[in-house]
C-alpha cells in the first residue's frame, strides 16, 4: 500500500481544539469487523460492550512539561522541546536530552538562558504554529486508562501560573545593554549564579533534532518552567494542563499523552471494575514523531521512530491468564496496541512481519526500545479489540487502526464520523473496534 491511500479531507472545525466536560461525555463510534455495522453511542456507554473477564490495557505514560523558553547570550528567543533523555555510556541519570529546537543560529556550542517569562498553563507555542514535524491543522483541509492513582499534581494551572522567579534572576544578571556576562573564557555558565538554568546545544541530530545539556538536574526545576507540550494542531490555550492527562497516568516521560485513555473517569473506571473487567498497564513514552506524517509514498520505506516501552512479567501474566479464560485483550490506545504486539513478537525473538511466526506465549515481559510500524497486511498476535481516537491523514496512527480494522471498514468509519460532526483528534472523540 501507499501512503496516498491514507490521505482524508476533514474540515478545520472539526479538529477538537478544547475536552469535552465531563471526560465520559465525548462520543464513541462502535465500529463492528465482523458485520462492519457501526453504531453511535456515547463514550460512558463502552460498559456495554465489555464483559467480565475482560481485559483492558492502557498506556500509563504521563506528559512532561516538555516546552522551554529561553533566549541566547544575544537575545534572540529560543524553544526547546524535549524529546527524551539521552542514552548515558554508565547507565547513571542524564541532563543530556535528545530535543527539537526553535530560534535561529541553534549550532553546537550554543549556550541558552532557560526562563519563565511566559505562563506556564497548557498553551501552544512556536511549534504549534507549524508544527515540529510540519504538521498543522489547515493541512487536514487540503487532504494530501481501577489503579486510580492520579500521578504528581505538579502540572496544574495555579503551579505553572506562579513558578519561581528564575527568569527574573536570570535578568537581573545581564548587562545595560541586555546582553548576558559571561566568566572566565567566555563560559556563560561560569557567569551566572547556581539557580539559573543553562541549555548548551552539544550536537545536532539527524532529522533537525539537537542534543542538549542542562547545567542543574531536571527534575528540580522542570515543572516550574516548563509548559504542556500540546499537539502543534492545538491552538487554543488549555488552563487545565491535567486536561491533557489520563487520570491514571503516573510515570513520567512523554511527550505527548496516550489520547484514547482522556475519556475514561474515576467513577467510570470503578463501573467497569464492578462489571468483572480487568485493567492493567503498561508504559510507552510518546514522542512527538507521533504527529508526523509519513513522507514516503512506499510505507515499506518509512524509518519508523523508536519509543521507550516497558511490560512487566505481571501484566504478561494477567495478559495470558485472560486469554486462557476465554477474555478479551483491549488495547487503550495504539501506543498500548505497539507494545502489547512488540511483547507477543519482537520480546520473544520473532520478526512481527513474519505471518507465519507463532508466539510460545501470548505476550512476555520486556523494557526497552520499539520501532514496530504495524499496517495492512500485519497479523495482530495480542490485542482483541482497540479503543482510539481519529487520528491525522497519512500517520501511522491511522496506518495501525487500518490494519486492526480493515482498511475499506476504517474508511467508511472514518466518512461516518466526519458526516455525523465527530471531533477528531487528541481532544476528539472516540472510536471502539471490536
Amino acid at each position: 500500500m501507499n501512503t496516498s491511500d491514507f490521505d482524508y479531507t476533514l474540515p478545520s472545525d472539526r479538529i477538537a481544539q478544547t475536552p469535552v466536560e465531563p471526560r465520559d461525555s465525548s462520543r464513541l463510534l462502535v465500529v463492528h469487523r465482523a458485520s462492519g455495522r457501526l453504531e453511535q453511542r456515547a463514550f460512558r456507554d463502552i460498559v456495554e460492550y465489555l464483559q467480565p473477564g475482560d481485559l483492558l490495557v492502557a498506556n500509563d505514560s504521563r506528559v512532561i512539561p516538555a516546552r522551554l523558553h529561553g533566549h541566547k547570550t544575544t537575545g534572540g528567543q529560543v524553544e526547546i522541546l524535549l524529546l527524551r533523555p539521552a542514552p548515558d555510556p554508565e547507565g547513571s541519570a542524564s541532563e543530556t536530552w535528545e530535543c527539537l529546537v526553535g530560534g535561529k543560529g541553534l549550532r553546537p556550542g550554543v549556550q541558552v538562558i532557560i526562563d519563565a517569562q511566559r505562563a506556564r498553563s497548557a498553551l501552544p507555542g512556536d511549534f504549534a504554529k507549524t508544527g515540529p514535524s510540519g504538521v498543522d491543522g489547515a493541512r487536514s483541509e487540503t487532504g494530501p486508562s481501577s489503579g486510580l492513582e492520579t500521578g504528581p499534581s505538579g502540572v496544574d494551572g495555579a503551579r505553572s501560573e506562579t513558578g519561581p522567579s528564575m527568569a527574573e534572576r536570570a535578568r537581573s544578571e545581564t548587562g545595560p545593554s541586555g546582553s548576558l556576562e559571561t566568566g572566565p573564557g567566555g563560559d556563560l555558565e561560569a557567569g551566572l549564579s547556581g539557580d539559573v538554568i543553562v541549555a548548551t546545544i552539544d550536537a545536532e541530530l539527524p532529522e533537525g533534532g539537537r542534543l542538549v545539556s542542562f547545567s542543574q538536574p531536571l527534575d528540580e526545576w522542570l515543572y516550574d518552567l516548563g509548559e504542556m507540550p500540546l499537539p502543534p494542531y492545538i491552538h487554543t490555550r488549555l488552563e487545565d494542563g491535567e486536561r491533557y492527562q489520563t487520570v491514571y497516568s503516573r510515570i513520567e516521560g512523554s511527550a505527548a499523552s496516550s489520547t484514547a485513555g482522556l475519556h475514561f473517569t474515576p467513577e467510570l473506571l470503578l463501573e467497569l471494575r464492578a462489571r468483572g473487567v480487568g485493567l492493567a498497564f503498561v508504559t510507552l513514552h510518546i514522542g512527538l514523531d507521533t504527529f508526523q506524517p509519513v513522507k514516503v509514498e512506499r510505507l515499506e520505506d518509512h524509518p519508523m521512530h523508536s519509543e521507550w516501552a516497558s511490560l512487566s512479567a505481571g501484566v504478561a501474566r494477567q495478559i495470558n491468564e485472560t486469554t486462557l479464560r476465554g477474555g478479551r485483550v483491549i488495547a487503550v490506545g495504539t501506543t498500548a496496541v505497539r507494545t502489547l504486539e512488540w511483547a507477543a513478537t519482537g520480546a520473544q525473538g520473532l520478526d512481527p512481519y513474519d505471518v507465519t511466526a507463532c508466539p510460545w506465549k501470548r505476550t512476555a515481559a520486556f523494557e526497552g526500545e520499539t520501532n514496530l510500524f504495524i499496517r495492512p497486511g500485519y497479523r495482530f498476535r495480542a490485542v482483541d479489540a482497540l479503543l482510539t481516537n481519529f487520528h491525522l491523514p497519512r500517520s501511522t496512527l491511522l496506518m495501525l487502526v487500518s490494519a486492526f480494522g480493515g482498511k475499506e471498514l476504517i474508511d467508511q468509519a472514518y466518512q461516518a464520523a466526519i458526516d455525523e460532526g465527530y471531533r477528531f483528534y487528541s481532544f476528539g472523540d472516540a472510536m471502539l473496534i471490536v
